[in-house]
């Protein structure tokens, strides 16, 4: 699993078909949310692979796969992992080795209007990191490690993790 150590990130977009069967009924509804893409992360501690709610938070997801696509997810880190709750991934503009361009910079200071939804934060879901403002979502998110009930409809919720832990 995650140490507190921070893993360097690397992004590989993958456009592809996946279907996971689960046993629950959360995650058998929140399958049926899903969107074709995949982004993958490489990690120290190996690949993470990440679905997508496009109708349940699509600016959300919009301005994800912009920054994806940008490479401003290329070298982050998680600056914070709490084992049994969260894994978060750093800000970009704060949080990446690399310098940014004009353009990646643009776009990571942009922030999207909260998109809450009744999707349940569970291990696996990915949620968009916020200051107290509800619109303030950049581009630093959470990889839920265990159930977080206290954050539902309070976080933007934008995908879960498909394959990897």
């Amino acid at each position: 699993m995650w140490s507190r150590k921070s893993a360097l990130i690397g992004l590989l977009v993958l456009f592809c078909f996946h279907t996971t069967f689960f046993t629950s009924a959360i995650a058998s509804s929140q399958e049926s949310l899903l969107g074709s893409a995949r982004v993958v992360f490489q990690t120290n501690f190996g690949d993470i692979e990440f679905g997508f709610f496009p109708s349940v938070a699509p600016k959300t997801v919009d301005h994800i796969f912009k920054l994806v696509r940008l490479g401003c997810y290329n070298t982050n880190h998680f600056f914070r992992v709490d084992k049994g709750f969260v894994a978060q991934v750093a800000d970009v503009v704060g949080g990446i080795l690399a310098p940014m361009n004009e353009e990646q910079r643009q776009e990571a200071e942009k922030t999207v209007v909260g998109e809450f939804s009744d999707v349940k934060h569970v291990r696996g879901i990915l949620s968009m990191g916020r200051y107290e403002d509800p619109n303030s979502a950049a581009s630093s998110f959470s990889m839920l490690l265990g159930d977080a009930p206290h954050l539902d409809r309070q976080y933007a919720i934008f995908g879960k993790v498909t394959k990897g832990d």
